[in-house]
């Protein structure tokens, strides 16, 4: 597997193998790797010829009030993982290097990056798209693959590659989830094993929510009702949000059509650690 740090390195490299026919994927990753980082590159080693794994802590994405350095970081782990997942490329670089001092490019897309997390945090998805638009050009990709547990981000990142037109395919992988159905995110680590233990309500809320909605509940207040109350079991935890709305608009009618796809999304935080998850009562369709 190699090693890049340089921009311009990784570019070059990218074009050679574009130029050479090589169908290219690339998983843009914030690093702090886990088994659900490995099934993306494992993915992507099956429909391509060559992987690249980026690891990259966006500065762009974290507010002022977000500490950025407190992000876990373990290059050394995040390598071995990557190499025996099947990159062929671990694309590292540099934030000095990626936003030069006379950066001045801002990427906004509006509509669905408004509701839930462009609540709580409004400059993140402009981060996002920045960052994305960037890591493409770099690797040149025929197909980038995400991960669906930060589902509004695909939604983002879907709305990126078609208003742009960038030439590539979006591969959106399923959640992975420990065996006790915690959503795994590089975030985990910061619970205390009392919050490890609380966190699997999150689960539980998606999933009976999911249940009622397939028993035939349509009413958005008594979807959302439900995840509360559930959620509300925990006397500590605090609810960000959890919501039910359209799977491919992200809109909130206050009864959803029998035929329609509801995603169901929540955020929420224990002790110093936020949490995302959510569930798709259909298939997620990019």
């Amino acid at each position: 597997m190699h090693i890049l740090s340089s921009t311009t390195e990784m570019q070059r490299i990218a074009l050679e193998y574009k130029r050479s026919g090589k169908r290219v994927g690339v998983v843009p990753t914030m690093g702090f790797l886990h088994d659900g980082h490995a099934s993306l590159i494992r993915t992507a080693r099956e429909e391509c010829d060559v992987v690249i794994t980026t690891i990259f802590v966006n500065p762009l994405q974290f507010a002022p009030t977000e500490d950025l350095s407190r992000y876990p970081r373990d290059l050394e782990r995040d390598t071995a993982l990557a190499s025996e997942a099947g990159a062929d490329v671990l694309f590292t670089p540099k934030a000095e290097e990626m936003y030069t001092p006379d950066f001045a490019l801002n990427i906004s897309i509006g509509g669905v990056t408004a509701p839930f997390e462009g609540e709580f945090r409004p400059t993140h998805f402009d981060g996002v798209a920045t960052v994305v638009a960037k890591l493409f050009l770099l690797t040149q990709p025929d197909v980038a693959f995400f991960g669906q547990k930060d589902y509004q981000q695909c939604m983002v990142v879907q709305k990126l590659v078609r208003d742009l037109a960038f030439p590539l395919e979006l591969r959106i992988c399923p959640t992975m989830r420990e065996k006790d159905g915690l959503a795994m995110s590089s975030r985990n680590v910061y619970l205390s094993p009392e919050d490890r233990i609380n966190a699997l309500v999150l689960h539980k809320a998606l999933q009976e929510a999911k249940t009622l909605i397939e028993r035939g509940e349509r009413e958005r207040s008594s979807i959302e009702s439900l995840m509360k109350s559930i959620l509300t079991s925990i006397p500590h935890l605090r609810i960000d949000y959890a919501a039910a709305a359209d799977a491919t608009t992200l809109a909130q009618p206050d009864t959803f059509a029998t035929t329609q796809a509801i995603v169901l999304l929540l955020a929420v935080r224990l002790g110093s650690t936020r949490l995302i998850d959510n569930v798709v009562v259909v298939e997620f369709e990019v």
